[in-house]
């Protein structure tokens, strides 16, 4: 009889040549745990989606009630469903002005969603994105990619797409009135976390309120208390006119969401009607659970903490093979003179019960987003474990 791992290896389709394979039986607040009871803590958070840990009591909770409720009943947007009402009427309570959710699945589907929206509101055909910058695999978003490791595969991509470079300002000057959206990370993640330089954001909204332009910020991944703030946009007194939300956002269930005024979402209602549909978006459950995430978030104090803890990670993390580290809360990259450092690193830590990772367009750095519900101990236990495998390369 065949092993599920080998049945994995068989019947699940591959992203890439040699898959991590653990073969997780339960998990719990910040450790996964395999068939053999091996704890793993996770260092990730399943990249940037379990902010509240595994299987929070909260958010469990509210995935169990609304499943005793009602499941899918039809496609989003034709139903009035609690879950969804519930978590549009609190988001729009935190983002002044920004009043209209769109429920979708995925960041990539937020992206998607938020490309249509920027050409149906303009009639422009133009879409600027920086470069490394990552939003997505399908190919409306993967059409944002630069470089092009990741898609030259699948070419040809959308026309119309122009790249900056992100904090350049000079830059900023290729954003004209072609130009339907400018979408931009608030704080670059795959290219080994870079946030915005004093003054770089505030430049970028001015520039595309002069020339009708919409201003996407991705928070996919910064979003959901990620850097300190509830909203990566926050500190820097501006705001989009679309926000994309996902990973996070659902504590742990797919769910995401693009946000915008909502005379400005109004016109994917008409001219066509139907301009943007989706069957399984804001699926009640997974809404359900992002209301109870949103909840926590804002009645705990994690987002508090969150400097703290990002304090305590780069006091901890000083040795002569780590280069750099840069930071947006709890939210690292720790660099290394090579890419194979990294990856004996990453081998290592595993080895020793941590789940680390790289990043697509940086690939000499390490990655560590843990759950915003890390404690203390478990950060001293990762960095112990951190600093025995930079001793080891």
């Amino acid at each position: 009889m065949l092993s599920q791992r080998q049945l994995f290896l068989r019947h699940l389709a591959q992203t890439s040549p040699a898959p991590l394979a653990l073969e997780i039986e339960r998990a719990e607040a910040c450790f996964l745990i395999d068939r053999d009871g091996r704890r793993y803590l996770d260092l990730i958070a399943g990249i940037g989606v379990s902010v509240l840990g595994h299987r929070h009591p909260r958010v469990q909770a509210a995935v169990e009630q609304q499943l005793n409720c009602y499941w899918h009943t039809l496609v989003y947007g034709e139903f009035v469903l609690s879950p969804q009402v519930q978590l549009a009427s609190l988001l729009a309570d935190q983002l002044p002005g920004l009043d209209s959710v769109y429920l979708v699945n995925s960041g990539t589907e937020a992206t998607e969603g938020a490309m249509k929206l920027a050409k149906r509101a303009t009639g422009r055909p133009e879409i600027i994105a920086c470069r490394r910058a990552y939003h997505g695999s399908t190919q409306g978003a993967a059409s944002l990619m630069d470089p092009t490791d990741f898609t030259r595969a699948y070419q040809p991509l959308l026309p119309g797409i122009r790249h900056i470079n992100f904090n350049d300002e000079a830059d900023l000057a290729f954003i004209s009135e072609r130009t339907a959206a400018v979408i931009v990370e608030t704080v670059q993640a795959e290219s080994g976390i870079y946030s915005p330089r004093p003054g770089w954001l505030q430049a970028l909204r001015q520039r595309c309120t002069e020339t009708g332009t919409l201003l996407v910020l991705d928070e996919i991944q910064a979003g959901c208390g990620r850097t300190g703030s509830l909203f990566a946009f926050e500190p820097y007194g501006i705001v989009p006119d679309v926000l994309l939300l996902a990973k996070g956002f659902g504590g742990g269930m797919p769910i995401g969401a693009f946000i915008a005024r909502r005379e400005l979402m109004q016109v994917l209602s008409h001219d066509p009607p139907l301009g943007h549909i989706t069957t399984f978006g804001g699926h009640p459950v997974c809404a359900a659970a992002a209301l109870a995430t949103l909840q926590e978030l804002l009645e705990s104090d994690l987002i508090a903490r969150v400097p703290e803890k990002e304090a305590l990670f780069r006091s901890l993390l000083v040795h002569p093979a780590i280069r750099e580290i840069r930071s947006a809360g709890l939210w690292l990259a720790v660099e290394f003179d090579t890419a194979e450092q990294v990856q004996r690193v990453i081998r290592y830590a595993l080895a020793h019960g941590v789940i680390t990772d790289w990043f697509l367009f940086n690939d000499r750095s390490l990655r560590i987003a843990p759950p915003l519900t890390i404690a203390e101990e478990e950060i001293r236990m990762a960095c112990r474990v951190l600093l025995d495998a930079c001793s080891a390369l």
